[in-house]
């Protein structure tokens, strides 16, 4: 398909800076292709009326871990270079895939230090050696360390990679490393936050456990490459970046015997639901799955897991715009976010979100 199917423009103003506060205070698009209304203007507080007892809310329990590095490049009979990566998949215990800044200027064989002693923002230093380039500005780094040293060096270097299109609007602060983290986080690995879990407390989850809605948890650690814009100009000309995902067999068995019995599969973002699609059999069955996914969905794509999708509203041309066309429609989708923003909802990481269900008719 092409690309410019999936175009919109959006105001800055439309852009959240900063989540609600309560995070279950913010604003719920109620999104229905197949019954009038087809939208309807809501807060994420009244989620539980949109669902039935023995429905099954599936989260992504990933943590984001501080994967933006800062450093010094350094080469014999060279000048010294600023280096900014943001790691995206881990490859090996020493190893991680990263989107370098100004790649063009690094070579294989550069050897880079994060967390320069000349900027006191970081604890220490930690050494890696760039042993591949790839297209888009994507390096292979080899750490001096490894397995947990790196791990620990890493949380002492690193800072969390707050989306580009806050990150350019203001710096990160203290803030950031409690709005940028879901309250059920738990599994580290993730470079971006699971953002529509983001909008969830305490009082919601009481809420929903009182209306008989289950809970159950899946892990996707979401990578950078779900902020790169889709630069080619037809859908079947686009590559998508591995992410490493595991949805264990009793979380399988359970959202199978939700569906079993007549309830329904409600995936909260755009990251649970493309693991469980990964993880389904063509006759819908989930089973145990451990592994990387790069699941590219548009619109054609028969749904076989997910029923209902709580999601935020995403950018324009990215392909999860496009995953959320192909779950509702795509005029109906075109529709929902021309109404979003005449009606001033806040987009991206941490803006409003929707509940979209699936387009049957």
């Amino acid at each position: 398909m092409r690309v410019d199917l999936f175009d919109f423009d959006l105001p800055e103003g439309n852009i959240a800076l900063r989540p609600a506060n309560p995070r279950d205070s913010a604003r719920l698009l109620v999104v229905d292709p197949d019954h009038a209304p087809q939208l309807t203007d809501r807060i994420v507080r009244d989620l539980p009326h949109f669902l039935k007892r023995g429905d099954a809310l599936v989260f992504n329990d990933t943590k984001v871990i501080p994967a933006q590095l800062e450093g010094v490049r350094s080469r014999e009979g060279a000048p010294d270079l600023h280096v900014s990566a943001t790691l995206h998949l881990r490859a090996a215990p020493d190893i991680w895939k990263a989107f370098a800044r100004p790649g063009k200027r690094l070579k294989i064989g550069d050897r880079i230090r994060f967390g320069h002693a000349g900027n006191a923002c970081y604890l220490g230093t930690l050494d890696a050696v760039l042993e591949d380039k790839g297209e888009g500005g994507e390096v292979t780094l080899r750490f001096d360390l490894s397995g947990p040293s790196l791990d620990e060096a890493i949380m002492a270097v690193g800072h969390i990679p707050l989306p580009p299109y806050i990150a350019a609007k203001r710096p990160e602060d203290e803030q950031d490393s409690r709005d940028y983290q879901t309250i059920y986080a738990r599994e580290d690995g993730a470079v971006a936050a699971p953002t529509a879990g983001l909008h969830f407390t305490p009082d919601l989850f009481a809420a929903l456990d009182a209306a008989g809605i289950e809970r159950h948890f899946v892990t996707l650690h979401v990578g950078a490459g779900t902020f790169l814009p889709v630069k080619a100009d037809d859908t079947s000309d686009h590559k998508m970046h591995s992410e490493i995902g595991h949805v264990s067999a009793s979380t399988a068995e359970a959202l199978n015997a939700v569906r079993a019995r007549g309830g329904r599969i409600v995936s909260v973002g755009t990251t649970s639901l493309r693991l469980l699609e990964s993880a389904a059999g063509e006759n819908g069955e989930l089973q145990a799955w451990s592994g990387a996914t790069d699941i590219f969905i548009t619109p054609g794509y028969r749904f076989k897991a997910v029923d209902i999708l709580m999601t935020n509203f995403h950018l324009p041309r990215s392909t999860l715009f496009m995953l959320v066309s192909a779950f509702a429609g795509l005029e109906t989708m075109r529709s929902a976010y021309e109404h979003a923003i005449s009606a001033g909802y806040r987009f991206y990481s941490y803006g409003d979100s929707s509940l979209l269900f699936r387009k049957t008719i």
